[in-house]
Order: C-alpha cells, then sequence, then structure tokens
C-alpha cells in the first residue's frame, strides 16, 4: 500500500479522481468545495498528465465543459458548493437524459449552518429529484475510495455520480490510505448510444423510459453496496439509520461498538429493503442525517405502521445547523461529556472588510453620494467579500440574494419607480452571472447605476483567477453599454473627490451606466510581492 497522508476530506475526493485515471476538473471556488480542485491544481499527476484544472466562469460552464469530456470518453469531474447546483441545474438534469461515457462525478458540497452560504439546501435530494445515485461518505479514507468507485458505477451504469460532502468532512483531515493502483486515463471514445446526446423529445421520451427503470437498478445496487451495511446489535431497543458523517459521529460515541441495529448509509437511493431489514427488529428507529431529514420523511412510506420514527422533524436530533458528535450523543440520551469553561473572554469579533481593502473606499465614496444627496435610494448587492459593506460602519447595501441578483433586481427596482437604483457585483460574479443582468438592463435601457468593484480576483474564495480580469471594460461595452458611460475609477482616499463625481455623474444620467472601481485586493497583492 502507498503511504499514509493526512488529508482533508475534499483532497481526499481530490486524490481519489486523480487516482481513477482523471482527465479534466471545471469549477467555479465556492466553500467548502474549493480545496478540491487546489489540490488537483497542485498536484505532480496534474501536470505530468496534462489534466484540465483551469477554473470555470461558472458552475453552469463547468457542468459543460465535464459532460462534453465525459462524451468524449475521458473522466471529469465537477466540484462546487451546495447553492452551485442550483446555477448547474439545467446541465445535470440534463446529463441524467444523456447519460455519462466517461465517468462523470460532481462533487457538491453542503454548508449546514450557513458558514458561509445563505441556505441549508441539502444535495442529496438531487438523487430523487435528477434520478442520479448520490455517494456520501462517512470518513475521509471512504471519500477517497468511493471516489474512485463513484467513476466505475457512473461508466458501468452511464450515469453521472454526485458525491455529497458536508463542511466537517471537507475541511476535516484525517489519515487516508491510498491504493498503490493509479489507474491511467482513459482513451478517447465516443458513446455507443449517440441518440442519447440528442435530447430532442423524440429520443428524450425513450431515454426516459429507461431512467425509470436504471433508477430501480441503482437502488438494488445501493443495498448491495459495500458502503452501505446493516450490522445487529445486542439491544434491539432502538435502531439506527445514520447517513454519511453521521455514522462517523455515532462511532465517536460507542468507540466499543453501538449495542443498537445499525443501518449505515453512504449510498443512495435509499437501500429500502434494509430499512426494512431494521423496522422487524426493532420498535423505534432514530435517523441520524446532516442536512434536511430527507431519510426521515422517505421512511414514512416504507416502515409498518407501529414502526416509531424519530430524529430531526421531532427534534430528537437539533432541527437546523450543523450536527455533530454531542449532537448525537444527546440524541441517544447519554450523558453530556464535561466541558472547560475558556481560559479568558474574548470580545466578539464579527467579520469585516480587511484595512487597506479598496470596497472599503468605494462604499465610502458611495455613502458619501447617496446619503447627502440621494437618501431615497437603494444599493442591490451580490455575493462577494463587498457583501460585507452591509455591516458597521459602511451600512451600505440593502439586498443580497445570490450570484447576478444585484443587477437585475436593481433594474427591476428602477422600472418600479426607484431611484437611484445602484447594483454592486464584484468582478467574478460579474462574469459569473452578471453579463446577462446588464445586457437585459441594456436592452431595457433601465435607469441603474451598475457598479463592479474589481479587485483583480477571486478574493473571497482564496483568490483564485477571475475570469474577466483585464477585460471588464471592453465586455461592457461589447455588450453594449455606451463608452462614455463607462468610468473608471481607483478606490484610495485621496481619489474620494473624483470617485464622487463620477458616482453624481453617472446617477444624474437615466440610462445604462457602468462603474468599474478597480484596485487589486490586498491580500492578493501581499502574496504576489511575497512571490516576487
Amino acid at each position: 500500500m502507498a503511504d499514509k497522508q493526512l488529508l482533508l476530506g475534499d483532497e481526499a475526493v481530490a486524490l481519489g479522481a486523480l487516482h481513477a485515471g482523471l482527465s479534466g476538473v471545471y469549477a467555479y471556488p465556492g466553500t467548502p468545495s474549493t480545496e478540491i480542485t487546489e489540490y488537483i491544481q497542485g498536484h505532480p499527476l496534474t501536470a505530468e498528465r496534462h489534466v484540465h484544472d483551469h477554473w470555470s466562469s461558472n458552475e453552469k460552464t463547468a457542468m459543460e465543459g465535464a459532460l462534453g469530456m465525459s462524451y468524449a470518453g475521458k473522466r471529469a469531474l465537477v466540484c462546487m458548493k451546495h447553492v452551485g447546483m442550483n446555477v448547474c441545474a439545467d446541465p445535470l438534469m440534463g446529463s441524467a437524459m444523456t447519460g455519462a461515457n466517461g465517468g462523470l462525478v460532481v462533487a457538491a458540497c453542503d454548508d449546514p449552518s450557513m458558514h458561509s452560504s445563505q441556505n441549508e439546501q441539502d444535495s442529496r435530494f438531487w438523487d430523487t429529484f435528477g434520478m442520479m445515485p448520490v455517494f456520501e461518505p462517512s470518513s475521509q479514507q471512504e471519500a477517497y475510495e468511493m471516489t474512485r468507485a463513484a467513476y466505475d458505477f457512473s461508466e458501468e451504469n452511464g450515469i453521472p455520480v454526485i458525491m455529497r460532502l458536508t463542511t466537517r468532512m471537507a475541511h476535516s483531515r484525517a489519515v487516508v490510505t491510498p491504493t498503490d493502483e493509479i489507474r491511467p486515463q482513459n482513451e478517447l471514445h465516443y458513446p455507443e448510444h449517440p441518440k442519447r446526446w440528442v435530447t430532442l423529445p423524440v429520443n428524450a421520451r425513450v431515454r426516459n423510459r429507461e431512467l425509470i427503470k436504471d433508477y430501480a437498478k441503482f437502488e438494488a445496487e445501493a443495498a448491495a453496496s459495500r458502503f452501505n451495511a446493516l450490522t445487529d446489535g445486542p439491544d434491539h431497543s432502538l435502531g439506527i439509520i445514520a447517513c454519511g458523517i453521521a455514522y462517523n459521529y455515532l462511532m465517536e460515541n460507542y468507540p466499543d461498538g453501538c449495542p443498537y441495529p445499525v443501518l449505515k448509509i453512504s449510498q443512495y437511493p435509499f437501500p429500502r429493503e434494509l430499512a426494512r431489514k431494521l423496522a422487524g427488529l426493532v420498535p423505534t428507529i432514530l435517523v441520524l442525517e446532516e442536512g434536511q431529514p430527507l431519510v426521515e420523511t422517505m421512511l414514512r412510506g416504507v416502515f409498518p405502521t407501529g414502526t416509531k420514527i424519530i430524529g430531526r422533524i421531532d427534534e430528537t436530533v437539533v432541527r437546523d445547523g450543523e450536527l455533530s458528535p454531542d449532537d448525537v450523543r444527546k440524541a441517544l440520551g447519554l450523558p453530556a461529556l464535561p466541558t472547560f469553561a475558556p481560559s479568558q473572554v474574548l470580545a466578539p469579533r464579527p467579520p469585516a472588510l480587511c484595512q487597506g481593502c479598496g470596497h472599503r473606499d468605494f462604499y465610502t465614496a458611495l455613502n458619501n453620494v447617496l446619503k447627502k444627496d440621494y437618501p431615497t435610494a437603494r444599493v442591490f448587492s451580490d455575493i462577494g467579500c463587498y457583501t460585507l459593506g452591509y455591516m458597521a460602519p459602511f451600512n451600505a447595501i440593502h439586498t443580497c440574494v445570490e450570484m447576478g441578483a444585484s443587477f437585475t433586481m436593481a433594474q427591476g427596482a428602477a422600472y418600479s419607480g426607484t431611484w437611484p437604483a445602484v447594483g454592486v457585483l464584484g468582478d467574478s460574479t460579474f462574469t459569473h452571472s452578471g453579463m446577462t443582468g446588464l445586457l437585459d438592463a441594456i436592452n431595457g435601457n433601465a435607469d441603474v447605476v451598475l457598479c463592479i468593484s474589481d479587485n483583480l480576483t477571486t478574493a473571497m474564495t482564496g483568490g483564485q483567477d477571475s475570469a474577466g480580469t483585464g477585460r471588464i471594460e471592453a465586455i461592457c461595452a461589447g455588450l453594449g453599454v455606451d463608452p462614455a458611460h463607462i468610468r473608471t475609477i481607483v478606490p484610495l482616499p485621496k481619489n474620494y473627490p473624483d470617485m464622487e463625481k463620477v458616482i453624481r455623474e453617472e446617477i444624474e444620467y437615466h440610462g445604462v451606466s457602468v462603474i468599474v472601481c478597480r484596485r487589486e485586493c490586498i491580500q492578493t497583492a501581499r502574496r504576489h510581492a511575497k512571490q516576487k
């Protein structure tokens, strides 16, 4: 066996993909998924094998690029956070209809407790929604092994496979023992069923019937999977279904072995036959799962009427937030473990824009104009570092919903009579999903001021390359913004008078204005200086 390695869950997935013969990783950075792509980018095999490892403009283009690689017979990996799955939903759902040729794995990293996200959605729902299998590792070792197995499953069954991680699995480390077998990359080969890849209704209707039959086969394979297991225990007063990392937490509370029968679930579709076997042993079943009560809800149509089901719905387990070993311990009725008081009281440190950040100077200048001369103004912002403009001392933005929404929400407000309506997003968000909103504004001649706070990187997720660096003004002009109203400013205190003058002039222009506010991220600038 190869040497043991101490890996994040993200890194275990990445290494598993490389060892499975990966030819390309496609991703848009988003916590907690970013380290998968970064690990691949830095691994020697990537350079040696010329593995594609460039960041995509957004999750939709990432999914489409990987699907193209799969069509050509190669193995591809797509990585994103849970809300990125919404962005890639169109090609993702389409990929269930086309199927996979080369192995195709979609790593979806969920963020319960919303450490760095706007919701807690559970990516396991894509299993039933898209009729695609989902793998959910319970440990870093299993994440490595499951990723390799997922590629085999994908090719054997002609279907993309979703690999679901959560924050604690993605960002905690454990020892992983890789295999000595490193598979070569696939040779170029095209689909045996080319009609599937042209989803005209005449083809898609046939494929849909096939997929329904395949989904029943996927469930049978899940029931027989080595990643799902029903183990008996001496105490039949309770049965436990533990999904993914929840199994890890369960066993942490029973280091000498769980006294109850346990059904471990790490591969979906949910194996109902295994669940029925468990129900035949016990009167009550506790469901432990991280995320929404997906399995707990499904069980209500599976078990005999007399079986009692407890879990998140009845709040035996905490209903929202990140699951923890202590939550599991409480649900099991075990006494709480001793805790230790903090050695000192620390003052709270809410997130804030870095000192020296260009966003700070932009918001200062914007506030100087709006709060003095335009008190009814509304500022529609977006996902990025600059979202912290909501916090004191700036209190500069009124909305933040999802990637790209700022430009289009500003338009909607403007058409409703709001004036001035200001949109704010960053350079990476602009090329992710802001360009289409700008095009809508141009086509509708909306009375909006749209600001692109360009720090020359994707700063919030660690300083990855930004797709539009050096081309922002050209993109805006190419979409149709009047060049006279594409203004570039440099956010520095000494430039406040000039910045405020530009902001006022573009507010008073009743059409589409774009203000590009450009200065390199202070953290990225420090890294570049250190590298030099």
